[in-house]
């Protein structure tokens, strides 16, 4: 249940307006989830994400590693 959970929450944080180069707090990163994912819902995360893998597949990759990365960090 907590890998789904993560993968949402990365998910969202990759469509947000959060940059990885505003260095965002923990509570930035918590916040920009949250209002992502109730504005979009889940199902719609998914698929946008998708669509921007197919559409930036030079970008994609690094802003999703990163994103990763800060929801371990911001969740755990």
């Amino acid at each position: 249940m907590n890998a789904m959970i993560d993968a949402v929450r990365t998910e969202a944080l990759f469509l947000s307006y959060v940059q990885r180069s505003q260095q965002p707090s923990a509570d930035i990163i918590r916040e920009a989830v949250t209002d992502t994912v109730h504005r979009l819902g889940e199902d719609r995360c998914a698929e946008l994400v998708a669509q921007e893998f197919g559409e930036h597949p030079d970008c994609a990759p690094d802003r999703m590693r990163w994103a990763r990365t800060a929801v371990r960090l911001a969740f755990h």
